[in-house]
């Protein structure tokens, strides 16, 4: 079963957030830290995974990133905090 991917990455707590969804976390989230692909996390160096949760679904996967990229920041902060209280690169857990 093919699995998707919500998740958020910042540089620091007090910088930039971006929220993303993809069926290959791993791959894309080594494409945000070469910065493989130019935007925003490549203009403002956000590439520190710092949140993800995982989704059976595609279509529920890509309504809970546009959920989350419509929440206020304090509640973006509140979701990390609630599982990574330090704000931990979690990309070595998941890196293959």
């Amino acid at each position: 079963m093919k699995r998707f991917f919500v998740y958020m990455l910042a540089t620091r707590k007090d910088g930039p957030l971006y929220v993303g969804v993809t069926s290959d976390l791993p791959k894309r989230i080594a494409e945000h830290r070469s910065h493989a692909i130019s935007g925003f996390t490549a203009r403002y160096n956000v590439d520190r995974l710092v949140w993800f949760e995982a989704h059976d679904d595609a279509g529920n996967a890509i309504l809970r990133e546009k959920r989350i990229k419509r929440w206020r920041r304090e509640w973006k902060i509140t979701l990390i905090e609630t599982d990574n209280p330090e704000w931990r690169d979690r990309f070595p857990d998941i890196a293959m």
